[in-house]
């Protein structure tokens, strides 16, 4: 029967002779004998081992990991299982690392930044749910109105992990979310919005046309229709009423305010990338045409008159009726 010795053996195998006295002494290529010069001397089947330790080795498993399936204490599909779980975990490190600093590169952050998005990143899934759930509950604090239950319940919904192939574009909304509920600024308009919902039924107006708004100011964005035109007034027209009462106006103004601001629409994105579903068309461009619309021919009409009429000795203001 034919021996090779460590030299020899690594010849055949195409690898350094000191991988091969490394791997020998490690225990995963004992030596088939021994010459009278006491030189370590392999078999063919130890070749045959060479190269499957050689092929694990590159594939990234370890030699401990080798030697439990060499000495059958593992079959191979349940190493290669459990080398797999450990390669999607060393993926998805990689990816975040590569996710924050591109963020980094985009936004020209600074090293306090880059810490606390790399930190973002790194956090669990009961830890980013926590995070929006302490947005939520202060947004709705002391609501019991089901409908705000309900909208609440939508702002919560964030996956139970980020998927292990979660896209670099999921990532990244996760850490723009992050970033956008904990400033102050926004979660004080969130809170204003959620009062004022629950405090004034006329509100409900401003939801009712949001068809209306979609439809008809929708179209006049896409179009390049400017609110102070003349078309401009046709179209707020068939949205709004004309005969509409001073303080609702007043209110459907300020219910435009709050959801023309682009960053509560950014909220809903984001969680529709983060959760992998279809986010719905902006409707953010169609709020603000209708708010100036209104602007330019309902109040300033309006403050041009009350000046005439206080000009010429009337007092009060004009009152649009039902």
């Amino acid at each position: 029967m034919d021996r090779y010795t460590i030299g020899q053996l690594a010849r055949r195998a195409g690898v350094s002779a000191r991988t091969v006295r490394f791997w020998s002494d490690r225990g995963v290529l004992p030596p088939d004998d021994r010459s009278s010069g006491g030189y370590r001397l392999y078999d063919a089947a130890a070749l045959a081992r060479l190269e499957l330790i050689r092929t694990l080795r590159d594939l990234g498993l370890g030699l401990d990991a080798v030697n439990a399936l060499l000495t059958r204490q593992v079959t191979l599909a349940d190493l290669a299982a459990t080398h797999v779980k450990a390669l999607d975990a060393e993926i998805r490190t990689l990816r975040l690392r590569r996710t924050v600093l591109r963020t980094v590169a985009r936004r020209h952050s600074t090293a306090e930044e880059m810490t606390v998005m790399n930190k973002l990143a790194r956090l669990s899934a009961q830890e980013r749910q926590r995070i929006i759930d302490d947005f939520v509950d202060s947004a709705f604090d002391g609501m019991a109105d089901s409908d705000a239950a309900v909208v609440a319940g939508w702002m919560r919904e964030l996956p139970a992990e980020l998927a292990e192939d979660a896209t670099d574009e999921q990532i990244d909304a996760w850490l723009e979310l992050a970033e956008l509920v904990t400033d102050e600024d926004f979660r004080h308009k969130i809170r204003t919005m959620v009062l004022s919902g629950g405090e004034d039924s006329r509100l409900e107006f401003g939801l009712n046309i949001r068809p209306l708004v979609l439809a008809y100011a929708g179209s006049a964005v896409e179009r390049g229709v400017a609110p102070h035109a003349v078309e401009g007034r046709d179209t707020l027209d068939r949205i709004v009423p004309t005969d509409l009462p001073v303080e609702e106006a007043a209110a459907l103004v300020a219910w435009l305010e709050m959801v023309a601001d682009p960053r509560i629409e950014r909220y809903w994105q984001l969680l529709s990338i983060i959760n992998g579903t279809e986010a719905g068309p902006p409707t953010v461009p169609a709020f603000a045409w209708l708010l100036a619309a209104i602007r330019a021919h309902r109040i300033a009409n309006r403050r041009s008159l009350e000046r005439g009429r206080s000009g010429s000795g009337s007092s009060g203001g004009i009152r649009f009726e039902r």
